[in-house]
C-alpha cells in the first residue's frame, strides 16, 4: 500500500515537472517574454524621450525674454523650472510604471482599487503631508523666496538650493544642510530681494578733530562707487552716532546690491582706519587708570 502511494506521488511530481518544463520551454512563454521585453524597452525609451523633451520645452518657455505684465525674474524662473521638471518626471515615470504592469499582464484595475482604498485610509493620517504640499505651492505662487535666495526660516539660515513639493532645502554658511517641511515654515526673512545696507560704526578718541574726520571720510567715500560695482550710490557719512566715556562713535551707511554689504563694510572699516591713522586722528583704545594708594597715603602724612 505504501509503495502504491509513493508511486502515485512520484507520478504526480513527474507530471508537474514536465508541465512546468513544457511551459518554460514552450513557444507561448518565450513569445510572451519577447513581446513584454520589447514593450518595456519601448515604454522606458519613450518615457525618457518625453521627459527629456518636456524639460527642454519647459526651460525654453520659462526663459523666453518676452514683455509681459508679470514680473518674472531669473530667481523665480529657476525655482519654477526645477519644480516643473520634478513634477513632469513624477508623472511620466508613474505612467510608465502603470504601462509596464499592463505589459506583463498584471491586473491594474485591482491594484488601483486597492491603492484607492489604502490611500483613503492613509489620507486621514497624512494631513501634514497635504499641508506641506499646499504650502509649497503658495510659497512659489506668492514668490516668497526662490532658489539661490539667502533667507532665514525660524532657526535655519542659508541659501535656498531646492524648493520641492514637500520640503525646502537650505545650505548654511558653514556648509550644513537644512531640510524643512514646507508646512512648518511660518516666518520668512528674505535677504535677496531688496538692496542691502552696510552700517559701519567706528570709534575715535574724544579729543579727535571731528571736522577733519568728516572731511577725510567724505572725500574717501566719494571714490568708492568707481571701485566697487556692488555699491548702489555714494556711501553716506552720518556723523557722530554716540559718545561714551573717551570714545566718539561715527557712523557710515552704504547701500549695496543684495548680500554684498558684508564685504563692502569690511573694506570701508579697513580703509577708514588707515586714513585716520595716517592723518594723525587718534582711534579710541581702552585705557586703564592706575592709582598708587601707598603714594597717596604717604602724601597725606607729609601734608
Amino acid at each position: 500500500m505504501a509503495v502504491e502511494v509513493l508511486e502515485t506521488q512520484t507520478e504526480e511530481i513527474t507530471k508537474l515537472s514536465e508541465k512546468v518544463w513544457n511551459y518554460f520551454t514552450g513557444q507561448e512563454f518565450w513569445s510572451f517574454i519577447i513581446t513584454a521585453s520589447i514593450k518595456i524597452t519601448a515604454i522606458l525609451l519613450i518615457s525618457y524621450i518625453v521627459t527629456f523633451i518636456g524639460k527642454k520645452i519647459i526651460t525654453r518657455i520659462l526663459t523666453l525674454k518676452v514683455k509681459t505684465p508679470i514680473n518674472q525674474n531669473e530667481r523665480r524662473q529657476q525655482t519654477i523650472i526645477k519644480l516643473l521638471h520634478s513634477t513632469l518626471s513624477y508623472l511620466v515615470y508613474f505612467s510608465a510604471m502603470i504601462a509596464i504592469l499592463s505589459a506583463v499582464e498584471i491586473n491594474i484595475g485591482g491594484l488601483l482599487a486597492g491603492a484607492g482604498i489604502a490611500g483613503l485610509a492613509i489620507g486621514f493620517g497624512a494631513q501634514s503631508l497635504v499641508k506641506d504640499i499646499i504650502t509649497g505651492f503658495f510659497i512659489i505662487l506668492e514668490d516668497q523666496f526662490g532658489v539661490g535666495d539667502y533667507i532665514r526660516l525660524d532657526q535655519a539660515e542659508g541659501t535656498v538650493t531646492e524648493i520641492g513639493l514637500r520640503t525646502t532645502k537650505l545650505v548654511g554658511g558653514t556648509g550644513e544642510q537644512f531640510i524643512i517641511p514646507n508646512g512648518q515654515i511660518l516666518d520668512v526673512v528674505n535677504f535677496s530681494v531688496n538692496n542691502s545696507k552696510a552700517i559701519i560704526d567706528m570709534q575715535v578718541a574724544i579729543d579727535a578733530d571731528l571736522e577733519k574726520v568728516e572731511n577725510l571720510v567724505k572725500a574717501y567715500l566719494k571714490t568708492l562707487p568707481s571701485k566697487f560695482e556692488e555699491l548702489v550710490d555714494v556711501p553716506t557719512f552720518l556723523g557722530v552716532q554716540n559718545v561714551v566715556g573717551t570714545e566718539v562713535t561715527i557712523r557710515i551707511i552704504a547701500e549695496t546690491q543684495p548680500l554684498q554689504h558684508w564685504g563692502v563694510a569690511r573694506t570701508i572699516r579697513r580703509d577708514v582706519k588707515e586714513i585716520l591713522e595716517r592723518n594723525g586722528i587718534p582711534m579710541a583704545y581702552p585705557k586703564m587708570m592706575l592709582y598708587d594708594r601707598g603714594s597717596k597715603e604717604s602724601g597725606g602724612e607729609e601734608a
